[in-house]
């Protein structure tokens, strides 16, 4: 995936309505985690928006190391 790929669409449009999905669905979980807990601790000073946003933008620009790539080529998934 690269950028403005559908996948990196798809991640962002995921982490719009719940951050850090968009990580989940690129494979990194600790990201996400991290993006969703911190934005739900935020929410409550009403900063969460901050780490949505972040988590939207990261989801839509993200690129995979090239070690990543190469795996999901020869395992067939679709990048």
């Amino acid at each position: 995936m690269g950028r403005g790929s559908a996948g990196n669409v798809i991640a962002a449009l995921c982490s719009f309505f719940i951050p850090g999905l968009g990580q989940l669905l690129q494979g990194r979980w600790i990201l996400a985690g991290f993006m969703f807990v911190m934005s739900v601790i935020l929410w409550v000073i009403l900063l969460g928006w901050l780490v949505h946003l972040w988590s939207i933008i990261d989801a839509a620009i993200y690129n995979p190391p090239e070690r990543y790539r190469h795996y999901r080529h020869k395992r067939g998934y679709d990048w």
